[in-house]
C-alpha cells in the first residue's frame, strides 16, 4: 500500500501533524482538568457588579434616601439576590472594621470577618481616582467551628458620604464564594462555542499540510527518480546519462556523486578498451617474431641461427615483463601487492641502479644522465620494489627524451624523509593528461615516443610508493617542456610515521 517513497513520505507527514496534534490537545486538556479557576474571573465579575456603586448619583439615591435603613437593606438584599453575590456594609471605627449590614445575615457588628487584601491586584476602572477611592480586592474566610471551610472573594469600594455623619467611612463589599470547578468545566460549558472554530482550524491545517506534503515528496522523489532512471541507463552500459543536480543538498550531493562515478566508469572502460588493444598488438609482435625465426631455425632457413635465437630470447623477455605488469596489476586490484620491507640506504640503490642505466642511456641515444646523490637516513623498504619504481621511473625519462638530451637523478632529506627526483628536458606531458597520468591503463598519445606500454607502469609505481607510506608526483609546463617526478618517502630514522604496509603472501 505504502511501497513508493512519496506515499510514505507523505504518510510520515501526516502521522507527525496527528501526533503533535494528539500531544497538544492532550497536555492542554490535562493542564486545564488539573487548574481551578483563576481569581482573576470573579474579581472581574464582582468589579463590573461594583461599578454601578461608584457614582455619588446612585449611593445617595440608595444609602441616603429618606426611606429609613429598612429600605437600604431590602434595596441591597434586592441586589445581592438578583445578582447572586454577598453584599456587606463595613464601617471603620478607630482603626477596627464592623459589619453593619450583610446580606447574608451570617456577620454582625461583633462578627466580623478578618478581610485579606490583595496587593498585586488593582482596579481596570477608575484609575485615575485618588487611592482612597479606588476599588479593592481581596478575600476571607467564613469560619465553622475555628475552621476556615470557605474563600470568599470580594471588591470593596469606600462610600463617600458626608450627609450622615452616623455612617461616614462605609465600605461597600461584593463578596463571591471562591469557585471550586475546574477550567475544563467552564471550557465545556462553551463547548459548542469553541468546538466548531478548533475543528475548522484542524481541517485548514490539514489542507495546508497536505499542500506542503506534496510539494515536499515532490521535490524529494523527482530527483530520486531520474537517479533510478539514470542508473538503469548506466546498468545497460550506456554511460553518457547524467543525473540533473536538483533537490535538496543531500540529493544535490548524491547525484554529483552518481555523475562523477558515471565520468569516472566510462573513462575507465574506455581506457580499458585501448588497453585491451594495446595488449593485443604488444602481444602479437614478440609472438609473431617468436613464431617466424623459431619456424626458420627448424626449417635450416635461418642465414644466422645464434641471431634469430637472440632475438627470440629478447621478445621472450619482453612477453615476460609484460605478463609480470599484468600479475602485479592483478594483485594491485585485490589488494594482494607484497612487500617485504628492511632496512634500505636510498642513495645508494639510487647510484647503483641510476650508473647502470646512465650507460644504456649514452650508448642508446647520447643522452647525458647525472647523478646527485647526498647521505640520507636509513629507510624501510623492498629493495626489491624500490628497484622496480626506479627502473621505471629512470627507463621512462630515457624513453621520452630526445636524442643529446639530459637527465638529472638527485636525492635530498626532506620533510622527515628522504627525497628521489628524476628531470628530464624530453618532450613533456600535456596539460590535459597531468591528471591521469597515474591512472589504470592511461596512455598519453603516441606522439610522445616511438614505442608505446602498458599503461600500468606508473599506476604500479605509485602503487609501491603509496604501500611504503610515501608519494609521488609528476610536474610538466607542457609539451617539449621536460617532466619532473619527485618521489618522497618517510624514514623512521627521523620521526614516527605511521606507514601502510602489506605483508607477505
Amino acid at each position: 500500500m505504502l511501497k513508493n517513497l512519496r506515499n510514505r513520505l507523505f504518510a510520515s507527514y501526516l502521522l507527525v501533524l496527528v501526533i503533535a496534534l494528539l500531544l497538544v490537545a492532550s497536555v492542554t486538556v490535562t493542564q486545564i482538568s488539573q487548574r481551578e479557576v483563576p481569581r482573576e474571573f470573579t474579581w472581574n465579575r464582582l468589579e463590573l457588579l461594583l461599578t454601578g456603586f461608584t457614582s455619588q448619583q446612585f449611593v445617595r439615591e440608595t444609602l441616603v434616601a429618606d426611606a429609613g435603613e429598612g429600605t437600604v437593606a431590602d434595596r441591597l438584599g434586592d441586589f445581592a439576590e438578583s445578582n447572586n453575590v454577598r453584599v456587606m456594609l463595613v464601617v471603620r471605627n478607630r482603626d477596627e472594621e464592623q459589619v453593619l449590614y450583610d446580606s447574608l445575615g451570617e456577620f454582625q457588628i461583633d462578627n466580623t470577618p478578618e478581610f485579606d487584601p490583595e496587593d498585586n491586584r488593582s482596579s481596570q476602572r477608575g484609575s485615575q481616582a485618588p487611592p482612597s477611592q479606588r476599588i479593592r480586592f481581596g478575600s476571607f474566610y467564613v469560619d465553622d467551628d475555628n475552621y476556615k471551610d470557605e474563600e470568599w472573594l470580594y471588591a470593596a469600594f469606600r462610600l463617600d458620604i458626608n450627609t450622615r455623619p452616623r455612617i461616614d467611612d462605609l465600605t461597600l463589599y461584593i463578596a463571591e464564594p471562591r469557585s471550586t470547578e475546574s477550567v475544563r468545566a467552564i471550557v465545556t460549558e462553551f463547548n459548542d462555542l469553541i468546538f466548531l472554530p478548533l475543528m475548522r482550524s484542524a481541517i485548514i491545517g490539514g489542507v495546508i499540510a497536505f499542500i506542503l506534503a506534496i510539494f515536499l515528496t515532490r521535490s524529494i522523489t523527482k530527483p530520486l527518480q531520474a537517479l533510478a532512471k539514470s542508473a538503469q541507463y548506466v546498468a545497460k552500459g550506456e554511460f553518457s546519462e547524467e543525473v540533473p543536480v536538483t533537490g535538496p543538498a543531500e540529493i544535490q550531493q548524491v547525484a554529483v556523486a552518481f555523475n562523477r562515478m558515471t565520468g569516472e566508469v566510462r573513462a575507465a572502460q574506455q581506457a580499458q578498451r585501448e588497453f585491451m588493444a594495446n595488449v593485443s598488438h604488444d602481444l602479437k609482435t614478440p609472438l609473431t617474431s617468436i613464431q617466424g625465426y623459431s619456424q626458420a631455425i627448424m626449417d635450416g632457413a635461418a642465414s644466422n641461427p645464434a641471431d634469430a635465437a637472440e632475438i627470440i630470447h629478447d621478445e621472450a623477455e619482453r612477453l615476460n615483463r609484460m605478463v609480470q605488469e599484468l600479475t602485479d596489476l592483478a594483485r594491485l586490484q585485490a589488494g594482494r601487492l607484497s612487500m617485504k620491507l628492511s632496512p634500505l640506504d636510498i642513495s645508494a640503490v639510487v647510484s647503483s641502479i641510476s650508473e647502470r642505466l646512465a650507460m644504456v642511456a649514452k650508448r642508446q641515444k647520447n643522452i647525458d644522465l647525472t647523478v646527485e646523490t647526498y647521505p640520507t637516513p636509513i629507510i624501510s623498504a623492498d629493495g626489491d620494489r624500490m628497484v622496480q619504481v626506479l627502473n621505471n621511473l629512470i627507463g621512462n625519462a630515457i624513453k621520452y627524451t630526445p636524442n643529446n638530451g639530459t637527465i638529472r637523478v638527485m636525492t635530498g632529506v626532506r620533510n622527515s624523509g628522504v627525497e628521489i627526483i628524476v628531470q628530464d628536458n624530453g618532450i613533456g606531458i600535456p596539460t590535459d593528461d597531468l591528471p591521469h597520468i597515474f591512472d589504470r591503463f592511461y596512455q598519453v598519445d603516441k606522439s610522445r615516443g616511438p614505442t608505446r606500454g602498458t599503461g600500468l607502469g606508473l599506476a604500479i609505481t605509485q602503487e609501491i610508493v603509496q604501500g611504503h607510506g610515501g608519494t609521488i608526483h609528476i610536474f610538466s609546463n607542457g609539451v617539449n617542456q621536460g617532466t619532473s617526478v619527485t618521489v618522497w618517502l618517510p624514514s623512521p630514522n627521523m620521526s614516527t610515521i605511521t606507514m601502510r604496509r602489506v605483508t607477505a603472501e
